[in-house]
């Protein structure tokens, strides 16, 4: 960076304009904050309208499960009505179940006095929503280009050649953020060894407004209920989570025969998987940084942790974090104090650590829990299944907690 190079100021700057650095963005905006949100893509391309979905191969692989708390943040952010224009779908149950036993879980909204247990959105759609909301908002778009450097003291030098200055920079840059890295704040992260395959599927059966999800040794399966414009019930998005190995195998397989091994796997709840959109392959890693903050830099979403897809939490974690560090600064404005105020910071990250860490560690006990194929631990793990299912204030408690609402 050249000294004389002309400086931009901000309050805030937001790095990524993913689901979650967006909504930031547009929360902070309206709190009266001056924000740059910097995204690498060109805005046009995300704001860009989906084609209607008539085949599996119509819709993202990508989806989110977006719990209720996450819908109330977006409706608060007035984008939650543009998600429902889009394709989405609620889903009024849930069935979980152990592959290698008799353990059953179902859960349903109605128990809850809800009218859903969450709702299936496409990323692109989530993010779509929130660009159209940021257009008509004070946040000034910085899009297709991205962040070569940030310092403290220099602050954040585009590739373009502009340099940017805020009292407060947000890494919202994802799990490999550079921001995290550049600030020198230290992970704790481990290898899953394993693969979660994505895709979409057509079922012969509706998916009856349901989320399903099948454990195994080598990993969970589940099936989250997809609409399409014309409502037709046939589709589902898959989240396949496999050990490497075996999941290299399924993705060397042809179309027909991993339609084959799908449907065995989910046993043919559904019926029969008629349709296979393209496959995609993500590693799972497990990773979370020691510390949200550093002098003058928050984190939020996948740059402070990622979790195992199993529970479907990453996504509303994130909107957990957005939903802190939103309140946390609205108090900080109240009071007089800046946004970097290190007491303001403080609190952000002691509200969500520890709320995260919980989530983490439970969601690794889940997949210990049912990768261990001892016959105690499966007769104790499909004993506690079945007994948790006949307590319903018990589970519809461990439900609404998920859900982020009052049991």
């Amino acid at each position: 960076m050249t000294a004389d190079a002309p400086t931009q100021q901000f309050d805030i700057l937001v790095v990524g304009g993913g689901m979650i650095g967006s909504a930031l963005a547009l929360g902070l905006s309206r709190q009266g904050w001056q924000v740059g949100l910097i995204e690498g893509a060109p805005a046009a391309s995300l704001m860009a309208p989906a084609e209607p979905a008539s085949s599996v191969d119509d819709f993202e692989p990508r989806v989110s499960a977006i719990s209720l708390a996450s819908q109330r943040l977006l409706e608060e952010l007035g984008a939650w009505p543009k998600v429902q224009a889009s394709r989405h779908c609620g889903y009024r149950e849930m069935t979980v179940w152990d592959g290698d036993g008799t353990g059953r879980i179902h859960f349903d909204a109605a128990e809850l006095h809800a009218r859903s247990l969450g709702t299936i959105v496409e990323n692109r759609n989530i993010v779509r929503a929130l660009f159209e909301s940021l257009s008509d908002s004070s946040v000034q778009l910085l899009d297709g280009v991205r962040v070569k450097a940030w310092s403290r003291g220099q602050g954040v030098e585009l590739e373009d050649g502009r340099r940017l200055a805020a009292r407060l920079v947000v890494g919202a840059d994802g799990a490999l953020s550079r921001l995290r890295q550049w600030s020198g704040l230290a992970t704790r992260e481990w290898d899953y060894d394993q693969q979660a395959i994505v895709c979409t599927v057509r079922t012969s059966q509706n998916h009856r407004y349901t989320a399903w999800q099948r454990f195994s040794p080598t990993g969970p399966l589940a099936f989250l209920p997809l609409l399409n414009e014309a409502g037709d019930e046939h589709f589902c998005s898959i989240v396949w989570s496999q050990d490497t190995l075996e999941a290299r195998r399924l993705m060397a397989l042809g179309t027909e025969s991993f339609r084959k091994e799908l449907e065995a796997a989910i046993e043919r709840e559904l019926g029969e998987v008629l349709a296979v959109s393209r496959r995609f392959a993500f590693p799972l890693r497990q990773r979370h940084a020691k510390d949200y903050i550093a002098d003058g830099l928050a984190l939020v979403g996948d740059a402070a942790h990622t979790i195992h897809p199993l529970a479907g939490q990453g996504a509303n974690l994130g909107y957990g974090d957005v939903r802190a560090l939103l309140e946390e600064l609205e108090r900080a404005r109240e009071l007089g104090l800046a946004p970097d105020d290190a007491s303001v910071l403080a609190r952000y990250q002691r509200r969500r650590k520890g709320e995260n860490l919980t989530m983490m560690a439970a969601m690794e006990g889940f997949k210990q829990l049912f990768a261990r194929d001892e016959l105690p631990v499966r007769w104790l793990r499909n004993t506690g299944m079945r007994w948790l299912n006949q307590l319903a204030p018990l589970k519809n408690r461990i439900a609404a907690e998920a859900m982020g609402i009052d049991a």
